[in-house]
């Protein structure tokens, strides 16, 4: 399972020219499920992300986390964290969960963070053609896979 979590100022996410879900100071996350990953994959993710100190303190450090801010949050589901682009030009999403197996582990997910930061979280709609817009903050970006925890 892999995160990309970005601080934003604001997000949304928009399907058939509807907003389904807005954000303002706070994390959008893209969330890549394979079908190997299991709920401590979501634990470690959801544990990670939510203490992930990336937010100033009143002298512009990055020392605050989502749980000490109360900051928004929007999860998009994101299969294509999972291309493997090794041969040719054509990406391959072969190690990407088919929607079975990643849809009740993206719900895990999603209510698992609310659980872990005492917030509701916002969301896409699995498997629609989404337009994500974000104004990174920062930028501050970072990409956390469950297997490779170093």
């Amino acid at each position: 399972m892999r995160v990309v979590v970005q601080r934003v100022s604001e997000a949304s996410v928009i399907i058939n020219q509807n907003k389904v879900a807005e954000i303002e100071k706070g994390l959008l996350i893209l969330l890549g499920i394979t079908d190997d990953d299991t709920i401590e994959d979501i634990e470690y993710l959801v544990r990670k992300t939510a203490n992930l100190r990336i937010f100033n303190d009143e002298n512009q450090v990055m020392n605050l986390s989502l749980k000490d801010l109360n900051a928004e949050v929007i999860v998009v589901s994101q299969f294509t964290l999972f291309a493997h682009t090794k041969k040719g030009n054509r990406p391959s999403y072969i190690r990407a969960a088919k929607p079975d197996v990643a849809l009740p582990l993206y719900h895990k997910f999603v209510t698992s963070l609310e659980d872990q930061i005492n917030t509701q979280v916002q969301t896409g709609v699995f498997g629609a053609n989404m337009k994500v817009a974000l104004l990174n903050d920062g930028p501050v970006t970072i990409f956390i896979d469950s297997k490779d925890r170093e």
